[in-house]
């Protein structure tokens, strides 16, 4: 993709989005569709198949976290910077069943040189089950060419 013109904040968040969402093999195989991305923010969604769910017959806790961990990194990749996964911790409040719809949205809290920390909200019908915790590091590298400019709104 050659960008050569002008990019809002919002649309180099999209094209960014765009990039990574055809390398990432596990979000899309998962059935993750991204409803919204932006500055510092995105949601994701995913609904509960028969094989994520346990022994329990509920969602399995590692496919809950991997939806908030694909968040999570659409969010802090969405201005153009490579970045990756530091360090992650979730809190699970309820279980999540089969054929549950799980939304995932991220936001910033911080974003400072090469280190950035989102909170990661996933709900069934608005309500809360799980809270997860990212924190960032740059590592350098773009994933749309450096003639991307970004227009300040």
């Amino acid at each position: 993709m050659n960008v050569k013109a002008t990019l809002s904040p919002d649309d180099l968040a999209r094209a960014c989005a765009d990039a990574m969402w055809r390398e990432d093999d596990a979000s899309k195989g998962l059935g993750m569709e991204i409803s919204e991305v932006g500055p510092g923010h995105a949601t994701l969604t995913m609904m509960v198949q028969p094989h994520m769910v346990n022994g329990q017959r509920i969602a399995h806790g590692g496919f809950i976290f991997l939806l908030a961990d694909s968040t999570f990194a659409f969010a802090c990749n969405s201005r153009n910077e490579r970045t990756v996964a530091a360090q992650c911790d979730i809190t699970f409040i309820k279980p999540g069943k089969l054929g549950d719809r799980l939304v995932a949205t991220a936001r910033e809290i911080s974003r400072s040189g090469r280190s950035g920390i989102y909170d990661i909200s996933v709900t069934v019908d608005n309500v809360v089950i799980a809270e997860f915790r990212g924190h960032s590091r740059t590592v350098g590298g773009t994933w749309l060419p450096v003639e991307a400019e970004i227009k300040s709104t």
